[in-house]
């Protein structure tokens, strides 16, 4: 979603709240000057995008070996 920067002052609890479910990237001029977005946001696409990337059938133990073989 982009907002000016005045439409963020005159409703900024609004859009604050908008925040936590999409980017909101605020314009002046026509021009992208900053965006408010979840800050948790990063964390849980990272945590979503490893469900059923480890098998059920591997211990966590081998899969910290595995890893630390690699490096």
């Amino acid at each position: 979603m982009y907002i000016t920067t005045s439409e963020l002052r005159e409703n900024l609890a609004t859009y604050i709240a908008k925040s936590s479910q999409e980017d909101i990237f605020i314009t002046k001029n026509g021009k992208v000057v900053s965006k408010l977005s979840n800050p948790y946001e990063s964390r849980i696409k990272v945590a979503e995008s490893l469900i059923g990337v480890i098998p059920d059938d591997i211990s966590y133990d081998e899969v910290m070996e595995e890893r630390l073989s690699k490096l």
